[in-house]
């Protein structure tokens, strides 16, 4: 058919309250022209069904001066996808096909609307305009009387106890400040106690703070109302002095762990509250809270690949800087000494045939 080139290619990106449509015209097999769109999505609401409200607007109510094509590619489906491609189709009394499957050019030509769709929300997201106007709003909503010129966002992360890491990520204004970012390794504490890990990580960040140090407005505390009381103790012991002390503030998961349904917990009064999911100053708690995660969850990864290639011969009792030196020096690295028999560990100067017997024990497994 003589329409075999033309179709639209829509690329749909949804992140922190901010949804962007990015639709290519391909006609005759070439890129005829684009335009970025940025419905609204309202509070509890799937983008699925702002998708499908959009393509019935589009196509269904569409100018019949334009010139349509029988066939639309999404980058994502939603779930009256096959009554709407028939409704379509009706209306324009021709073929129309809406397809999320695709391979070839028409692939390549998904690849860029989605690539295009996203790096528009992620320009909004740091478009400074919008970042000021999330900050006013989470001034507003905390009925806060000043502004907020930092925030903090502490996190525990391990994995089943092993490598105890607590992370800092600081926003300021313009967004995220990655020169301030912290990790804190978290030792001398039961594995899994996060209660003492926050201890630990709240007391050394907050230690012998003056009033020319670098004072958050606000902390966020990313757990249970346990940990936020554990802080905010630490805070009203360690910043007591300061003209203007650091608001706290929890932020536990919603119900079912759900994104969009968290629950908000002042530090002293423990009075909770919400925000709706479709506001700005949610959207910038969220987007500290996520960055807290991610921050953390690579720190700790980086934490543990060096702990666990380390970590064969430290873990050893009896092993100390001397030995492991000896041992490495002798034998000539890791592989070698653990793949060495006790009768050649004993030749290492300083290790006695118990000794050798533990580390083949220790390395081998049993």
């Amino acid at each position: 058919s003589v329409d075999k080139g033309d179709m639209d290619v829509i690329g749909v990106h949804y992140e922190k309250g901010i949804a962007c449509f990015h639709m290519l015209f391909i006609r005759a097999g070439k890129i005829f022209g684009s335009r970025s769109y940025y419905p609204s999505v309202p509070a509890q609401t799937d983008i699925d069904e702002v998708l499908s409200a959009f393509i019935s607007q589009f196509y269904l109510n569409a100018d019949v001066q334009r010139t349509l094509p029988n066939e639309v590619i999404l980058s994502q489906s939603f779930s009256d996808k096959t009554e709407l491609e028939s409704a379509i189709a009706e209306a324009l009394e021709k073929k129309f096909i809406i397809k999320t499957q695709v391979r070839g050019d028409r692939a390549s030509f998904l690849r860029l609307a989605l690539t295009n769709a996203t790096n528009a929300v992620m320009t909004r997201l740091a478009d400074k305009n919008t970042q000021e106007q999330r900050f006013n709003l989470l001034e507003e909503a905390l009925e806060l009387g000043h502004s907020i010129g930092r925030m903090e966002c502490f996190d525990i992360s391990h994995t089943m106890g092993e490598s105890t890491v607590a992370s800092c990520v600081v926003f300021n204004r313009e967004g995220p400040h990655k020169a301030d970012y912290r990790r804190y390794n978290i030792s001398g504490i039961t594995g899994g106690d996060d209660y003492a890990a926050m201890e630990q990580a709240i007391s050394r960040r907050f230690d012998k703070i003056d009033n020319n140090g670098k004072v958050p407005d606000i902390v966020f505390i990313d757990g249970g109302l346990g940990q936020l009381r554990i802080a905010q103790g630490i805070v009203d012991e360690k910043c007591a002095h300061l003209d203007r002390p650091p608001l706290l503030i929890g932020v536990t998961k919603g119900e079912g762990r759900k994104a969009g349904l968290e629950t908000f917990v002042f530090g002293g009064s423990e009075q909770q509250f919400n925000l709706p999911s479709d506001s700005g100053a949610f959207h910038l708690i969220l987007h500290i809270r996520d960055e807290s995660h991610r921050f953390a969850i690579t720190g700790h990864r980086n934490k543990r690949q060096k702990t666990r290639n380390t970590s064969s011969l430290e873990s050893i009792a009896g092993v100390g800087p001397k030995r492991r030196k000896a041992l490495l020096q002798h034998l000539g690295g890791i592989q070698e000494v653990k793949g060495a028999s006790v009768a050649e560990l004993t030749k290492v100067p300083g290790i006695s045939l118990e000794m050798a017997q533990t580390i083949h024990d220790a390395l081998r497994g049993g």
